[in-house]
């Protein structure tokens, strides 16, 4: 999968989040393939998960819902970009929906929530040019607007727990005995 490009709206945006946005703006003119720590809680939060489960969470956004916000990979974790406040509302919500307890989650990996008072490596906005050393960090879905739609906790909930039913395999029937003797029937007389 390719990097996406951020439009400078979207650099704009992102920009605006820091508390010295001419400067983050500056250091993207010099450097368009740097990528900065930005703070998280004013203009957006995070909600970092491994890169499958996000992943899934991304397809389950964009296939049976209403799509998504900007989503960014870094260091083999998936970034969402969320509504600020998600992060101080999203565990409580995982929590009610007994997120982790019992065996049927077990396997299922906790969400980071970054928020006010937090701050994430966001990726540059011009993608890795070929042949140039691989990066830690790329857009999935870049930001396109100054204003783009950020999902909620509600929604990043809905998303987690289609991702994490599609995840969990259940089944009526016991597993299969592994010592059992198979015979193919096909060729009876």
């Amino acid at each position: 999968m390719s990097s996406a490009w951020v439009t400078p709206d979207g650099v704009a945006w992102l920009a605006s989040a820091g508390t010295y946005p001419r400067s983050t703006l500056a250091l993207w003119d010099e450097q368009p393939d740097a990528p900065v720590v930005l703070p998280c809680g004013a203009a957006f939060d995070v909600v970092n998960t491994p890169a499958l489960f996000g992943r899934r969470m991304l397809d389950r956004l964009w296939d049976e819902g209403p799509g998504s916000g900007p989503v960014a990979e870094y260091r083999g974790r998936m970034l969402l970009f969320a509504a600020p406040g998600t992060a101080q509302r999203l565990p409580t919500l995982l929590e009610w929906e007994e997120w982790g307890s019992g065996s049927r989650t077990a396997d299922i990996p906790p969400l980071l929530c970054h928020g006010n008072g937090d701050a994430v490596t966001v990726p540059p906005p011009a993608p890795a040019v070929p042949g140039a050393h691989p990066r830690t960090t790329r857009w999935l879905v870049a930001p396109d607007t100054r204003h783009p739609w950020l999902p909620g906790p509600e929604i990043l909930l809905w998303a987690a727990v289609r991702a994490a039913r599609a995840a969990v395999r259940i089944s009526i029937f016991p597993p299969a005995d592994q010592d059992a003797k198979v015979y193919d029937v096909r060729r009876r007389r």
